[in-house]
């Protein structure tokens, strides 16, 4: 290969292992977390069943991540289904029409049995959970303890085993777990569009 040619060859593979280090960097991000309420909000108007653990998990209409979430939460509800009582939640921001929540992550989630999927106007609802990220899943004790928060996959948009499905499934089984927590991997939740521009 001569000079003339290896210089714009050189520059292309730059190019492209920047790309695959960029987006490699982005997918094992985790999104921020807030300070989880330790105890059900007393405000909530979110439905619990009496005896039965409660299951949130908030999500942004429009972040491709949370289709593994959901995909996941299906996972784990095919085993416990009728032992939890399980919301989504996909927020509406503030001058956001109600039917700009109705995408079709909205309707994988409204497809998975047992699942109560509800429109959080304003994002009330997540903000009294206090959450930032699409994807993050709570489960609380049937008294109203918080016993898991974070995320049900291991990167973005990643589908198969991870930390996060396995200490909630753990914790359901009545097993000690050795910690209660992992990291969310999603979009901002309260971006005011789309996250990522074509993820609609």
């Amino acid at each position: 290969m001569n000079m003339k040619m290896a210089v714009p060859v050189m520059i292309w593979l730059l190019f492209v292992g920047g790309g695959i280090f960029a987006l490699e960097k982005y997918s094992s991000s985790p999104g921020l977390q807030g300070s989880i309420p330790a105890e059900w909000p007393a405000g909530s108007r979110l439905q619990r069943v009496a005896g039965t653990p409660t299951l949130v998990m908030m999500s942004h209409p429009r972040c491709p991540c949370t289709r593994a979430s959901l995909t996941e939460l299906d996972v784990l509800l095919s085993q416990y289904r009728e032992r939890l009582t399980a919301h989504v939640l996909f927020i509406q921001p503030k001058g956001m029409p109600y039917e700009w929540t109705k995408t079709d992550l909205w309707r994988t989630a409204a497809g998975i049995k047992g699942v109560h999927v509800l429109v959080d106007a304003d994002a009330m609802e997540s903000d009294r959970f206090a959450g930032q990220t699409s994807g993050h899943v709570l489960l609380y004790k049937a008294e109203g303890q918080l016993e898991f928060s974070g995320g049900i996959t291991g990167a973005r948009g990643h589908i198969g085993d991870n930390l996060g499905l396995q200490r909630i499934l753990a914790i359901l089984r009545g097993v000690a777990v050795d910690r209660s927590d992992s990291p969310v991997f999603g979009c901002p939740l309260h971006a005011a569009d789309d996250p990522i521009p074509g993820a609609s």
